[in-house]
């Protein structure tokens, strides 16, 4: 004869899906030998992988402090120059809207 399984109360119910959602953020499942086994994830910030939200966000400074000298992003002059003519372009405005308004 066969032995009859308790129904889960809701609290153990809930207890068991917690601990299962915890484990699907810890986790993934993975293919190995053709098996398939659970491996831990990545760690993640934001949702990105470690390495790219570092490539997103750092500054030259950060890289160059941690040896990732590879990783800096070298301006050409092209970029420099525009950046210039830019800052000069607004020091113009600045001074035409300063000499109307001593004018006036």
């Amino acid at each position: 004869m066969t032995k009859i399984q308790k129904k889960l109360t809701s609290e153990q119910n809930r207890a068991r899906k917690e601990a299962k959602a915890e484990r699907k953020k810890i986790f993934e499942w993975a293919f190995m030998n053709g098996k398939q086994v659970r491996i831990k994830r990545r760690p993640t910030i934001i949702g990105m992988d470690v390495d790219e939200y570092i490539l997103k966000n750092a500054d030259p400074i950060w890289f160059h402090q941690n040896k990732m000298r590879e990783y800096i992003k070298i301006e050409d002059d092209s970029a420099v120059e525009k950046r210039r003519i830019t800052i000069l372009n607004y020091l113009k405005l600045v001074l035409v809207l300063a000499l109307t308004m001593a004018s006036n």
